[in-house]
């Protein structure tokens, strides 16, 4: 069965030098529309966000009031609400209550000075890594070993041209 190919629309090229330059205004006139309307959307979306969040605070104020109180009774009753630690979540018709123990993290201050100590101590070397990965710099400074595809998985590319347009941005003053 053959392939039905999706033939790419015919692209209008512009005639003369004139029309590319019309093009261009036209660009930069769309490109700056569009920079405004993202702008005044920006404007808008604070201006909603600022009104909702007003309108939240007292809610999360009670949250934050009704959560505490809610804590301090489950903390001075968790012997009787856990069955005296057999569980470590109540249903309550409302809802449910978990003491979870998180997992151990590490958290380090000052990365720099720690690693700098755990290098220098050759029983603490263990707990440095190294990041292994390919200094892509070298090998476009030595292109000609590569060149042939010697390495598996390693190309170079070169001579890829873009086509940008920039729009001359007028200031004013």
């Amino acid at each position: 069965m053959a392939k039905n190919r999706i033939k790419q629309p015919a692209i209008e090229a512009a005639q003369d030098k004139a029309e590319v330059t019309a093009f261009i205004r036209k660009i930069g006139d769309l490109q700056r529309e569009v920079k405004r309307l993202e702008t005044e959307a920006g404007d808008k979306k604070a201006v909603i966000e600022e009104e909702y969040a007003a309108k939240a605070a007292p809610m999360c104020a009670e949250i934050m009031s009704l959560t505490e109180r809610v804590a301090a009774y489950c903390e001075a009753h968790k012997d009787e609400l856990t069955e005296n630690g057999k569980t470590k979540t109540v249903d309550f018709t409302t809802g449910l209550i978990k003491w979870r123990i998180r997992p151990p993290s590490v958290k380090v201050t000052g990365v720099a000075a720690v690693l700098a100590w755990l290098s220098e101590k050759s029983a603490f070397t263990e707990f440095v890594r190294t990041k292994k990965e390919i200094d892509k710099d070298a090998i476009l400074n030595q292109k000609e070993r590569f060149s042939d595809g010697q390495v598996p998985g390693i190309k170079i590319v070169s001579g890829v041209e873009d086509f940008v347009i920039e729009p001359t941005e007028q200031e004013l003053a």
